[in-house]
């Protein structure tokens, strides 16, 4: 029987063969609540109450607890309790910085690729994005954010470049979503911009958006700076 010329590209990713280790679990659980400030700035965590609360041993919370400390989301003090670190400003510029980088890059490629289905979808995300608003469901409204800018990636055949933004993204989003109280119907008129450039199918007033949308971030970080900064770190 003949063989596909490219047989490796049948198979699938270790993503789809693998599920989530238990490591993985436990990291993603608390990633979540320290980006949606459920664990605040300045939290304590304690291996064995994470352990207990969760139904597993210390050794995966462990080594949860390196992959968050290596991000620089918590900070591990051998005998003492493990604290939340304060959001940084300098991550938050480092994050942004690639994170616009990257999304202006699929904007340009999503003006010219995305068609009518594709700007349908988007403008359902909108919608839902208002209900939320009206619900006072910030933690909705951030994953409907997050799956807006995701689809725009995804529907260009850029999936993997969102991978990237979400990989480093994670410092910005905690300042966001401290915002989500006042900037929320802001965040939503915004993504309506973007989407009207992509319908046009002008790349250059949808880079003029994108930029516009991320760059609200330096307002945010202003007013945290006036209002809490023992919220902010260096």
């Amino acid at each position: 029987m003949p063989q596909p010329e490219n047989a490796a590209a049948l198979l699938p990713s270790l993503d789809e063969i693998r599920p989530p280790s238990v490591t993985d679990q436990i990291y993603e659980a608390l990633y979540e609540r320290v980006i949606n400030l459920t664990l605040p700035p300045g939290a304590r965590l304690s291996e064995a109450e994470v352990a207990a609360q969760m139904g597993v041993s210390r050794q995966p919370v462990r080594d949860a607890f390196y992959r968050l400390s290596q991000q620089g989301f918590i900070v591990i003090r051998p005998q003492r309790a493990t604290v939340v670190t304060r959001i940084s400003e300098e991550a938050i510029r480092q994050a942004h910085f690639i994170r616009e980088a990257l999304e202006i890059a699929c904007i340009r490629e999503a003006a010219h690729l995305l068609g009518p289905a594709d700007h349908a979808r988007l403008d359902l995300l909108i919608a839902r994005q208002a209900e939320a608003i009206a619900a006072d469901d910030r933690r909705a409204f951030h994953a409907l954010d997050e799956q807006f800018h995701h689809d725009i990636c995804a529907l260009s055949g850029l999936g993997f470049v969102w991978t990237l933004v979400k990989d480093n993204k994670g410092h910005m989003d905690r300042a966001r979503y401290m915002s989500l109280s006042y900037n929320a119907t802001n965040a939503m008129q915004e993504h309506r911009e973007i989407l009207s450039a992509l319908r046009a199918r002008d790349a250059e007033q949808g880079v003029a958006a994108i930029r516009a949308h991320l760059g609200r971030i330096n307002e945010t970080l202003e007013r945290l700076r006036r209002e809490q900064p023992e919220m902010l770190g260096s």
